[in-house]
């Protein structure tokens, strides 16, 4: 597989993870999301989960199995946001290694070509996603509001090293825009 190909999101939603919904979800044939956590699901300076957010884990696990996977390895951080929306959850994944993502997948008991990896980052979430033949879903990150000024060097960064191994930062699939 070539590094366009690792790092080619399967689809990049010009909004948060709030923005897939049950109908997009459906529409790829998705059982199952496995969810990063940092600026995906909460700010990187948050330890809980918003209102909004709770309210769509609610709407999406009607139908849609959830799974937390993190880099991160705060037991107390990721741990406290998984509980507080009942989720399973793995922290210290090490991504973009597949071994946690892998146990995952195990528990959601899903073929993997079925299951969603979520996240707001290239080099981790989508090429650990591309790396295990999962559907990539890239998000734009949720971002504390005394930060949203700052730009995002990271990521910026890995778009700009992703365009140079030839990957262009657009979807395989229709480009999905918030309403």
């Amino acid at each position: 597989m070539t590094w366009n190909n690792l790092l080619q999101p399967d689809l990049i939603l010009s909004g948060s993870v709030l923005t897939l919904t049950p109908n997009i979800i459906q529409q790829y044939g998705l059982k199952g999301l496995v969810l990063d956590v940092d600026e995906t699901l909460v700010p990187i300076s948050v330890g809980m989960a918003s209102v909004e957010l709770r309210q769509w884990v609610e709407q999406i696990r009607a139908n849609t199995a959830l799974c937390l996977v993190s880099n991160n390895l705060s037991e107390a951080r990721i741990g406290g946001i998984a509980r507080s929306l009942n989720l399973p959850y793995y922290l210290g994944a090490a991504k973009p290694s597949r071994r946690k993502i892998r146990a995952a997948l195990r528990g959601m008991d899903i073929p993997k070509h079925q299951v969603g990896m979520v996240g707001d980052r290239l080099f981790t979430d989508v090429l650990a996603g591309n790396r295990l033949g999962m559907f990539t879903i890239l998000v734009e990150p949720i971002i504390h509001p005394d930060t949203a000024l700052r730009s995002h060097p990271i990521r910026n960064f890995e778009v700009w090293v992703s365009e140079i191994l030839g990957a262009s930062i657009t979807s395989k699939h229709k480009k999905i825009h918030k309403d």
